[in-house]
């Protein structure tokens, strides 16, 4: 089952829809369920959502999961550049263009507003352990810096595409600052075709610019007392229709595996 409702975001004095995946008993049911918050959360459920006419294929996979969860997914602006902005945390250009991200603002909202109305209103966990974000490309990135900065509030995250390589030296600066919890789990996944070429004739796996830089942070994450995972994924594109191939692999991994 599937909800919408749109939810006023104020860093840009509009609303954003909501979409809220409920598990097919929660009517006939009293159990609590742990949430997963996504960006982009148009793109999560059906084809005739996504903005490119391909969805992450969600709602099948959760339908004939193991675990039963919430997921709520949070729709961004749809208007020129908005999306990129209400999904940066940093100060940083896109397309030679100067970015006034909205990202920290962003993350207020969804930790001020969003979830504890999600918590008021349907039978969460709330509590960190039962919490995760996810998300891909800019919401990747999002989702990075959500476990780095509000570890206090998500145990998992879901970074797919997140741009490591362009993004690890602030990544890193708020690494600094921070205390991860040891139960905190991270998923990092980029694809063949958007990870730059091989040096040298080397493996793409290892030896491009985002492998490099996603294999450094990780150890730098596990540093951090955090339990990683590093997938790469095989010709790999930029794109939910591959983004939907890591679905199994990444919530297994955060919500089942010990």
């Amino acid at each position: 089952m599937i909800i919408q409702r749109p939810m006023y975001y104020p860093a840009a004095n509009s609303d954003r829809l909501l979409h809220i995946y409920l598990p097919d008993d929660y009517e006939s049911s009293s159990e609590r369920y742990p949430v997963m918050y996504f960006f982009d959360g148009h793109n999560l459920f059906y084809d005739s959502w996504a903005t490119y006419g391909t969805c992450w294929g969600l709602k099948d996979f959760l339908d004939h999961w193991e675990k039963k969860m919430i997921i709520v997914g949070m729709e961004c602006s749809h208007k020129d550049q908005e999306r990129i902005a209400e999904y940066c945390p940093y100060q940083k250009h896109f397309f030679r263009e100067k970015t006034n991200g909205k990202g920290k603002e962003t993350f207020r909202w969804i930790t001020e507003e969003i979830k504890p109305m999600i918590d008021r209103d349907y039978r969460t966990w709330s509590h960190r352990e039962a919490t995760g974000i996810g998300g891909s490309s800019m919401g990747g990135l999002m989702s990075m810096y959500g476990i780095i900065r509000y570890n206090h509030v998500f145990s998992k995250a879901a970074c797919l595409s997140s741009g490591i390589f362009w993004n690890c030296s602030s990544f890193r600066k708020d690494l600094k600052e921070v205390t991860l919890s040891p139960d905190t789990r991270i998923y990092m996944g980029w694809g063949e075709a958007e990870a730059g070429k091989a040096a040298h004739n080397g493996d793409p796996e290892w030896d491009t610019r985002e492998a490099r830089a996603t294999r450094k942070f990780e150890k730098e994450l596990q540093g951090k007392g955090s339990r990683t995972y590093v997938y790469f994924q095989k010709d790999g594109r930029h794109c939910e229709a591959d983004w939907a191939k890591q679905v199994p692999i990444f919530m297994d991994w955060l919500w089942i595996q010990p």
